[in-house]
């Protein structure tokens, strides 16, 4: 996901609300997210679907890769010689 551009990125809600046709065309066109403030703070972000599922798919990867981590810290890893040689026997079957 490309970054916030401070001067074109960030939206209060009323202008939001003027122009939603426009910021979503802006969001699917920059593919950089928008930023939704109320009373100066920021309230939502919204971005382009695309974008949305890439950014879905790397936190899965990465939460998997932090069980994964978790499960070897715990002692339930397999060693890579014994990973390579239960998959070889698996081929071989």
């Amino acid at each position: 996901m490309l970054p916030v551009n401070i001067n074109e990125d960030i939206k209060p809600l009323s202008d939001f609300r003027a122009g939603v046709s426009a910021c979503i065309q802006q969001v699917n066109t920059t593919k950089r997210p928008m930023v939704i403030t109320q009373h100066g703070k920021g309230v939502a972000v919204l971005t382009d679907i695309k974008e949305f599922e890439a950014m879905q798919a790397r936190i899965d990867l990465l939460d998997e890769l932090y069980k994964a981590e978790t499960q070897v810290a715990e002692g339930f890893g397999v060693e890579h010689n014994q990973a390579k040689k239960m998959i070889m026997s698996g081929l071989n079957a």
